[in-house]
């Protein structure tokens, strides 16, 4: 299916239907590791449903537990044709284990995969200890206990984003060993057999 269609496809919801949550969606911009609007006139603030549904639950988890904090979407459906222009602008840097190889396809793609972090009362972004898209190895969660006992994440830092791992799972989501902000929805090998990948 193509991006141009998805809003007359019953399977999938827009972003601005889920109450609870702010959005920036940094492929839609320049504040990315490409650096530049990715989605164009795409309009790429769409989940599948079920993913909504659930992101919607880590929305009301988060507000319960920490009043006045929203999650904070970062990206969420990213069509095939993206991901093919993320892959080829890693071509030869060694990072491409930030990317999914779009001859297998991302999550994203499918509308079940979720990038995000907490914003506060005063709309700013909460301290996770490495930005959204660093590729650094302070971004895996993997690491994070090396990186504690070292010096390079603080209690706070991880702190925030322990309650960002608590409210996506809340929801359903789990998180990957890389990327502190990315949480698919369901096993990967059963999303990409089952469900709609947008082109």
């Amino acid at each position: 299916m193509r991006c141009e269609d998805i809003a007359s496809h019953p399977d999938f919801r827009p972003l601005s239907a889920i109450a609870g949550i702010a959005i920036d969606l940094r492929y839609a911009g320049p504040h990315n590791f490409v650096g530049r609007d990715l989605y164009g006139d795409l309009d790429c603030g769409w989940l599948h449903r079920e993913a909504a549904s659930a992101l919607q639950l880590a929305a009301t988890r988060l507000a319960a537990d920490l009043p006045g904090h929203r999650l904070l979407v970062l990206d969420a459906l990213r069509p095939h044709r993206v991901q093919r222009l993320l892959w080829a602008h890693l071509a030869g840097t060694g990072l491409r284990e930030y990317v999914a190889d779009p001859a297998i396809g991302s999550i994203h793609s499918y509308g079940m995969a979720v990038d995000a972090t907490i914003v506060g009362p005063d709309g700013c972004e909460l301290d996770m200890g490495s930005g959204f898209d660093e590729m650094s190895e302070r971004s895996h969660p993997r690491l994070e206990a090396e990186h504690l006992a070292a010096g390079r994440l603080t209690l706070v830092q991880h702190g925030h984003r322990e309650r960002l791992r608590a409210s996506m799972a809340a929801g359903g989501f789990g998180g990957i060993p890389n990327e502190w902000w990315h949480f698919d929805l369901g096993d990967r090998d059963q999303v990409r057999h089952r469900y709609t990948r947008v082109e």
